[in-house]
């Protein structure tokens, strides 16, 4: 185990510093972009480049790249709904989503204002459909900004800060330790485990507000909550 971690640590840190944490910073930014979200890993591409953190200022560096790669692709993600919002709700792309996501989010941010993009940083698939949503909304960005950079900054510093202190320490305890690599598998997998049920809790805690959400909505309510009507109403 410890040769296998070795050479995947060794391969990681041999990669420029730079090179390597602008890397984590266009991960996290198409992560939380243009919907590539859905599909890019960006946490697992932010927590691999954690691992070969070498210094406090390599440490504080990666730390404030992928915030402002976080932030960049949120500030993507918002002037899209802005200006495209409509177009991109009946794009093919829009289609494959649903209709019906698109006026959940809506509703749910609606529902939850602030707190709902806060929340939604740690959320699966709401992380990429906020920023959009939240363009198509009323909500001005200065506003959009003041709940999304602390979500940005706890889940950066998380993040980062396992994925370094783990490696930090296996590579200590490798040299005296033929199992340590197994620690840094578990401490990893502890991590990630907690990460899920973080998530789960919070679905759990926003169940309500989220089946409020996906109910239709009727009377002038509804036509406020179509992202489509959005234009009209600013």
């Amino acid at each position: 185990m410890n040769e296998i971690l070795d050479w995947i640590l060794d391969t990681v840190q041999s990669v420029d510093p730079i090179a390597r944490t602008l890397l984590a910073g266009v991960g996290i930014l198409l992560e939380t972009s243009v919907l590539i979200g859905l599909v890019v890993p960006g946490d697992t591409v932010v927590l691999v480049a954690s691992t070969a953190v070498g210094s406090v200022v390599e440490y504080f560096a990666l730390i404030v790249t992928v915030i402002l790669g976080a932030l960049a692709g949120e500030t993507i993600g918002f002037g899209l709904g802005r200006w495209f919002g409509p177009h991109l709700l009946h794009s093919r792309l829009g289609r494959r989503i649903g209709e019906h996501n698109w006026h959940r989010a809506q509703r749910y941010l609606d529902r939850r204002g602030g707190p709902a993009v806060f929340i939604s940083r740690f959320l699966p698939v709401l992380h990429s459909l906020v920023p959009l949503t939240v363009g198509m909304s009323t909500m001005r960005y200065r506003r959009f900004l003041a709940w999304t950079v602390p979500a940005c900054v706890v889940w950066s510093f998380a993040y980062v800060s396992v994925g370094s202190l783990a490696a930090g320490g296996y590579r200590e305890l490798s040299r005296e330790l033929h199992w340590a690599g197994y620690l840094f598998v578990g401490v990893i997998a502890i991590f990630l485990l907690g990460v899920w049920g973080v998530k789960k809790l919070l679905m759990r805690s926003e169940a309500k507000h989220m089946a409020e959400a996906a109910a239709p909505a009727e009377g002038p309510d509804a036509a406020a909550s179509d992202p489509s009507n959005l234009d009209a109403n600013r």
